[in-house]
Formats: C-alpha cells, sequence, structure tokens
C-alpha cells in the first residue's frame, strides 16, 4: 500500500495538477494555431505567390505549378511527401514557440518585481527593527532612553 500512498500524494500535489491545466490549454492553443495556419497563413501566402496575368486571360503564370510541385508521391504507394505541410508545421511550432516566450518572460518579469518588491519590503522592516531599541533579555521594543525594560522589568544598560 506504500506505492498507493506515494502516488496519491503524487497526484494531490498542486504542480501536478498545474502541469494538467497547462497541456490541456495548450493542447486548445496549439488548434487554434494551427486553425491560423491552415485558413489564414497559407492561404495568404498561395494569394501572394499566385498571380494572374490578364495576357493569359486570367490564367496562372506558374506560381500555382511550383506550389503544387511541393508535393511529390512515393513510387509504389498512395503517400506523398509533402513539403508544404512540413512548412506549415514549421510555422506552427514558430507561432507557438513565440507564445510560450512571451509568457516566460512576462512571467520571469512580474516575479522579478514581485521579488524586489518584497526585497524593499524586508529592508524597510529592517531598517525600522534596527532603528527601535529592543530589550536584549525579552528582545520587545523600549523606549529610546529607558533604563528598565516596561515588558519583563529587566535592567537595561545604556
Amino acid at each position: 500500500m506504500k506505492i498507493v500512498d506515494e502516488f496519491k500524494e503524487f497526484i494531490a500535489r498542486g504542480n501536478v495538477m498545474d502541469m494538467a491545466v497547462g497541456i490541456i490549454v495548450g493542447g486548445a492553443f496549439t488548434a487554434i494555431v494551427n486553425s491560423l495556419v491552415s485558413n489564414l497563413i497559407n492561404p495568404l501566402i498561395t494569394l501572394v505567390t499566385t498571380s494572374t496575368s490578364t495576357i493569359t486571360g486570367g490564367a496562372s503564370d506558374g506560381a500555382t505549378e511550383i506550389i503544387n510541385g511541393l508535393r511529390w508521391a512515393v513510387p509504389g504507394t498512395d503517400q506523398f511527401i509533402d513539403l508544404g505541410a512540413f512548412i506549415s508545421a514549421v510555422i506552427n511550432f514558430l507561432i507557438i514557440a513565440f507564445v510560450v516566450f512571451c509568457l516566460v518572460k512576462a512571467l520571469n518579469g512580474m516575479r522579478e518585481r514581485m521579488d524586489a518588491l518584497a526585497k524593499k519590503e524586508a529592508d524597510e522592516e529592517a531598517a525600522e527593527e534596527a532603528a527601535a531599541p529592543h530589550c536584549p533579555y525579552c528582545l520587545e521594543e523600549v523606549k529610546a532612553g529607558a533604563t528598565r525594560c516596561p515588558h519583563c522589568g529587566e535592567k537595561i544598560e545604556a
């Protein structure tokens, strides 16, 4: 039963749940990026690289054939080597990596500001503690110039 208890402790940790939420949100974000690339970026690339000529009556001038040429059939099978799909996957990866980079950068900046604020508050408290005299016996704060501690009654030497 020891391994079951250890497993329960592992699952109950907050960081495991955070990781699970991150994976779920990451999957949803990946779907959004895939849609962005396949429905917006790829058509824009096709639109930019495919031009029509008024001389040929609107027929393409060869750019479509070049793009379609990025897909090759593997002889003897019904599979293709699709360079366009690979380029789309690279674009997806770069977009996701950039967004993750921006999130990590923002979180690190926020953490640095929080650490600086906490350090500033700790320094201010330490300065206040150092400024006020304390009883060497009970460590309670006493008024400056006092000869006896009002808390424990011990004699304070100046």
